[in-house]
C-alpha cells in the first residue's frame, strides 16, 4: 500500500525551528526514525520512501515556499493515483490552535493556511485530510507573516517538541489503522 505525507514549511536556514515549519519538523523525526536512503531532491521539493508497519510512506517536502506547496503536491498524487481521502495526509501549521494542541480532521476548508488552501486548491478538492499542529494566535502587535516566521520561545520548545512527536507516532499509527483511529486517539 502506498501513503503520502506532506509536511509544510518553507525551506532554507532561515526557517527552522520557526512556527510554520512544524510540518517539516514532523516529516524531519519521521526520517530519522525510519529512513535510510537520502531523500531525493528536485527543484519544487524533496522526497523518500519508507516503511512504516508494512505501509511504503512517501514523506514530502514541497520546497517551493509555503504558498506554492501544490505546485509539488499535485504531480505527485497524480502520478502515484493516490486517494486523496485515504492515501494522502497533510501536515500544517495551525494559528486558531493552542500551542502543541493536535487536530486531525478528514476534510474542511483551510482555514486561513495559505499552504494548504494552494494544495486544495491545485488538488481541487477540499476531501483531503490533515493534521493540524497548533501554534497560538497571532499576539496583539505582531503582523501575522512576521509571527509564523517566528521561532519557538525557549519556553514554548518542549510544548512543541512534544506536539512534533505525537504528530509523528499519530502518521504511524494512521499508516498501521486508518484517519478515524488517530482522530480517536490523537484529537484530544
Amino acid at each position: 500500500m502506498q501513503k503520502m505525507v506532506v509536511g509544510l514549511g518553507n525551506p532554507g536556514a532561515k526557517y527552522v525551528g520557526t512556527r510554520h515549519n512544524v510540518g517539516f519538523d514532523v516529516l524531519d523525526l519521521l526520517y530519522s526514525k525510519f529512513g535510510s536512503p537520502s531523500p531525493k531532491i528536485t527543484a519544487d521539493g524533496k522526497s523518500c520512501s519508507v516503511d512504516v508497519g508494512g505501509t511504503k510512506l512517501l514523506l514530502a517536502w514541497p520546497l517551493t515556499y509555503m504558498n506554492n506547496s501544490g505546485r509539488f503536491v499535485q504531480p505527485i498524487v497524480q502520478f502515484f493515483k493516490l486517494e486523496k481521502t485515504i492515501d494522502l495526509l497533510i501536515i500544517c501549521d495551525d494559528l486558531s490552535l493552542p500551542l502543541g494542541k493536535i487536530r486531525i480532521r478528514p476534510q474542511g476548508s483551510a482555514g486561513g493556511q495559505k499552504g494548504l488552501a494552494d494544495i486544495l486548491q491545485r488538488l481541487g478538492d477540499q476531501q483531503v485530510p490533515r493534521l493540524r499542529i497548533g501554534i497560538d494566535p497571532t499576539p496583539p502587535n505582531w503582523d501575522t507573516a512576521d509571527y509564523v516566521l517566528s521561532k519557538f520561545r525557549s519556553e514554548e520548545r518542549s510544548t512543541i517538541d512534544l506536539a512534533v512527536q505525537s504528530a509523528a507516532d499519530a502518521v504511524v499509527a494512521w499508516c498501521e489503522r486508518d484517519l478515524q483511529y488517530c482522530m480517536n486517539k490523537f484529537n484530544k
